[in-house]
């Protein structure tokens, strides 16, 4: 039983949510703001879909770091997530994701949920690589297919303009996944095109794509003008705090990720980013040339980010947990109502995180 004030979709409850075998039993109480009194906020889990690594583990370490990743994001906040892959030759992608998955169908003690793996290349365009190897190649069916085979890939990371890719675009989108745009230098109008094709996101908006241009709106352009959902990382390093309000006017599901990487929850140092070096220093994590590479980012941080921008903690909520399950097409989570899974993140009144329910089990939260 978990006492405060607890944010549902119908508003806020000043009571209690009653658990049994890992779901919410019931939601007593009455409504009330949560000015009028002192007591916690009891919100949705967060969800995150782009995960690279944490705890000093990479998802391309394979099946062994898996549980230490989904511990170390638990700590902040986060109740489920996708393991996140970098480009990488196909044999070696393969057996990473076909590994991860073998460790992550169950998930571990301590640790957020695993919902499935995102493809994050190799099918983008060598010419807007970020921080991602150059081992990129055109997308076969075939060849994207196999991923399937092994595990449930939930988003794929695609660059529309490279030869052949809106048709794939097409075949994926009919099999469910959802196809994301991004490491792309596609123009505005083929962007329009991908999601004609059935994409329905951006990978990490504003970042290693097209920018928005008066003349050349770019994919930027499309994503601002026609997207539904897109993911957006607001550790104030990857986005300008006036970007992140453009979009959070334009994209109504707009939905937070922190593309965090091994370096996650670990002080700063060198870490590893697939086969890349990294250093976080300073809050963030970058190449040794200077290019941002991942973040350090964690969810409950995110939150604190969004509210210092002026976000009441409403919609912060929604844009940490809610849209991206409802971007997935996902019932059960990021919500708080009767038989959902008991997912639940608990804050003081500075916002800061206090504890974790993944599944109903209470996870010891990392100090803020």
């Amino acid at each position: 039983m978990i006492q405060g004030n607890i944010l549902t979709d119908e508003g806020w409850i000043r009571g209690r949510v009653t658990v049994e075998a890992g779901r919410i039993a019931g939601i007593d109480g009455v409504a009330e703001q949560p000015d009028a009194n002192g007591d916690v906020y009891v919100l949705p889990g967060f969800i995150d879909l782009h995960v690279h690594g944490g705890g000093g583990v990479d998802v391309m370490d394979g099946a062994d770091g898996i549980a230490v990743i989904a511990r170390t994001h638990a700590q902040h906040g986060t109740t489920s997530f996708l393991a996140t892959t970098m480009t990488a030759p196909q044999e070696e992608l393969l057996r990473v994701v076909t590994s991860v998955w073998q460790s992550a169908r169950e998930r571990s003690s301590g640790g957020a949920r695993v919902l499935g793996i995102h493809l994050e290349g190799p099918y983008i365009n060598p010419g807007k690589l970020g921080a991602q190897p150059d081992a990129v190649s055109l997308a076969v069916l075939e060849d994207v297919l196999a991923y399937l085979d092994v595990a449930p890939v939930r988003v794929i990371t695609i660059a529309p303009e490279m030869s052949g890719h809106l048709e794939i675009i097409r075949e994926l989108s009919a099999r469910g996944v959802r196809v994301q745009l991004g490491h792309t230098l596609g123009s505005y109008e083929e962007g329009v095109a991908a999601l004609e094709h059935g994409a329905k996101g951006f990978t990490h908006l504003f970042n290693a794509m097209s920018p928005l241009h008066h003349r050349h709106p770019g994919m930027v352009g499309a994503a601002l003008a026609h997207a539904e959902y897109a993911e957006i990382i607001p550790d104030l390093l990857h986005v300008h705090p006036g970007a992140i309000h453009a979009a959070l006017r334009a994209i109504p599901g707009l939905y937070v990720v922190t593309d965090g990487t091994a370096s996650t929850g670990m002080p700063d140092g060198e870490y590893h980013l697939g086969s890349q070096k990294v250093h976080k220093c300073l809050g963030g994590v970058r190449l040794e040339d200077g290019t941002l590479a991942g973040s350090a980012l964690t969810m409950d941080q995110a939150l604190r980010n969004l509210i210092s921008l002026g976000l009441p903690l409403e919609e912060v909520s929604a844009r940490l947990s809610r849209y991206a399950a409802d971007y997935l097409g996902i019932t059960e989570r990021g919500r708080l109502k009767a038989g959902v899974w008991a997912d639940m993140v608990v804050l003081d009144r500075e916002y800061r995180l206090t504890a974790t329910y993944v599944e109903g089990d209470n996870i010891v939260a990392h100090a803020s």
